[in-house]
């Protein structure tokens, strides 16, 4: 663990949380003791104070039904717990010291959390994919060892629960996988004041010379507390600003000389060809957190996506997340550096992160290598006033987290009309997406947002069409011919529903952002939208519809489905544990059209 105020652009990658860093915390992930509670009896047991002799053993934070974690049950569970047993020795090293706070931190736990400190209730969480931290300080008195338990569900056949990808059938189908239960991303103890940063927002503007720091503090403060926020690049010196805090937020704009000349100021912008990674240490009062941002812009106008003022074409790739031995959960911090890198090698600048909100130390990777990244929600299926609830609170709690990731250059709360199927015909669904993308611009105006991506789009900074077709020479006059291209837009997409259902499109960049599929799996005969029998006819289908939309003039990027194979569905680029189908150099001559 950290002992120092670490430098946050140049942290490992094992950080839970890159953005905003401590020098102490404790690590709790590996072995936790588990159950299953199919009865649901648990907490008329008492098992939070009264934990059965007979429970097994699983690895935090992989879920139960990986096989990684040591359980590998697959089956309707709803109900699951965990225990462990926090060492007095990782209390003292990540624990509060004289009359500060400790926090146990969790990154995500699907779907409903509810925790207990030596079997006193200590707090509840409802959202699958987003961070929640609880202040258990008062609940422990001595140096000891404490417990920590962990009752998670997450019910199987709950449509109207937040789900992405996981599936609702027994096994999985088609273009769904197993199901993700209970803690998949890592829980952690940190050491805090009693006032202490809670949260940092970067927003930055490549045109302007000012950063502004949103700092939130976890309350208001009794008197007024010092703030100070420093700014270094390459461990030079920027800028420093001091001023006072006497609310729970603070926003500090922070003017950085070096940006004043417009001719240097591409010596600090963040892009995937330079990802400028500037440092920050931020002080309230007697709390001290290592942050980091990029400067940049991103908008969507003149027809083209444009990066810091100029047009970016996006060659994207769509991820799931998923690997065989431990699903949504990462098998380890490496492995999310390494996939980072395998993009950035076969030639994609930018990916799309398909149906799950992915672990923060991905997102520090595409920060610091220089991937953009397309963030989108994981969908309900069901439109009921409880999914929309659900997902809105989810979602806020998404962006809040992700906001200052320079990588991040879109925001996608809805995929393909899915858990709004009936966009097209229902106003109540149609008056939802659009609740969705104004929301998102209230909480971050700085980005573009794609309402409902690859067809029924009511509002969107982007027009983006989903296309399978597998004829080069179709695609090609689809998507370069102006009058097919409008034909496309403005009427019956490729996928036989309507692009647009209102708005003006005019102006807007056209991106083709989900298209291939091609499955290649001779072994185990795979599903994809295409499919190859041999490495020759995977090459010539591969090439052939690659060159003919990376050649469309009509189309400001793309995003190819997809980057590995996810169980039955075989259309990666890589096979399941990352191994490319056709040698990494072929695929990104491809991919870049030369």
């Amino acid at each position: 663990m950290m002992t120092d105020a670490p430098i946050a652009s140049r942290q490992d990658g094992s950080y839970p949380r890159p953005q905003l860093m401590r020098g102490r915390w404790a690590d709790l992930s590996g072995p936790w003791q588990f159950l299953f509670d199919d009865g649901d009896v648990g907490e008329h047991r008492r098992w939070q104070a009264r934990w059965p002799d007979d429970s097994d053993q699983i690895v935090v934070p992989l879920p139960p039904e990986s096989p990684a974690s040591g359980i590998g049950e697959t089956g309707y569970h709803r109900v699951v717990w965990y225990r462990r047993v926090v060492t007095a020795e990782e209390r003292r090293r990540g624990g509060s010291t004289g009359d500060g706070r400790t926090l146990l931190h969790f990154g995500a736990v699907d779907y409903r959390a509810t925790v207990w400190i030596d079997g006193q209730p200590a707090g509840r969480h409802e959202g699958g994919h987003a961070p929640f931290t609880l202040d258990i300080t008062d609940l422990v008195s001595d140096e000891g060892d404490l417990s920590v338990v962990v009752r998670a569900e997450d019910d199987p056949l709950d449509a109207a629960q937040p789900r992405g990808k996981q599936d609702w059938q027994a096994d999985p189908h088609v273009v769904w996988y197993h199901r993700t239960t209970g803690i998949w991303q890592p829980v952690w103890l940190e050491g805090v004041p009693d006032l202490h940063i809670e949260q940092v927002h970067w927003t930055t503007d490549a045109a302007s010379p000012l950063v502004t720091a949103s700092v939130r503090l976890s309350h208001r403060p009794a008197a007024p507390v010092p703030v100070s926020v420093e700014l270094f690049f390459d461990g030079r010196p920027l800028a420093e600003i001091r001023t006072t805090a006497v609310e729970r937020e603070t926003t500090i704009a922070v003017e950085i000389p070096l940006l004043r000349n417009g001719q240097a100021v591409q010596d600090l912008t963040w892009s995937p060809d330079h990802p400028r990674l500037l440092d920050a240490r931020v002080h309230a009062g007697t709390d001290l957190v290592s942050s980091y941002f990029g400067i940049t812009s991103t908008r969507a106008r003149h027809g083209a996506f444009l990066l810091n003022g100029l047009p970016c074409y996006l060659r994207s790739v769509l991820d799931q997340g998923y690997w065989p031995q431990s699903h949504l959960a990462a098998p380890s911090a490496e492995a999310l550096r390494t996939d980072v890198e395998l993009m950035r090698s076969m030639g994609f600048n930018a990916v799309r992160l398909h149906q799950e909100y992915e672990d923060p130390r991905f997102l520090y990777w595409a920060d610091r290598l220089g991937l953009m990244v397309w963030a989108e929600a994981p969908a309900a299926y069901a439109f009921t006033p409880l999914a929309v609830m659900r997902t809105v609170a989810e979602w806020q709690e998404a962006v809040d987290r992700d906001y200052s990731h320079p990588s991040i250059i879109t925001w996608v709360p809805v995929n393909e009309s899915w858990g709004v199927q009936s966009i097209a015909s229902d106003p109540a669904q149609r008056h939802f997406v659009d609740a969705l993308v104004h929301l998102t611009k209230a909480l971050d105006p700085t980005r573009p947002v794609i309402g409902n991506d690859g067809w029924e789009q009511v509002d969107t900074d982007i027009v983006t069409i989903h296309d399978y077709d597998a004829d080069p020479d179709r695609l090609a006059d689809r998507y370069s011919e102006p009058e097919l291209l409008r034909a496309a837009v403005a009427g019956i997409g490729p996928a036989g529903r309507v692009s647009v259902l209102a708005g003006d499109t005019d102006g807007l960049p056209v991106m083709l952002t989900e298209f291939g599929g091609i499955s290649f799996d001779p072994e185990n005969q795979g599903w994809g939208y295409t499919s190859a029998s041999d490495p020759e006819e995977y090459w010539r289908l591969l090439s052939g519809i690659l060159a003919a939309v990376t050649g469309a003039s009509g189309l400001a990027g793309f995003c190819y489905t997809q980057f590995a194979d996810t169980r039955q569905e075989t259309n990666g680029l890589l096979t399941p544990d990352r191994t490319p189908k056709l040698p990494v150099e072929e695929i990104r001559a491809m991919v870049t059209g030369h």
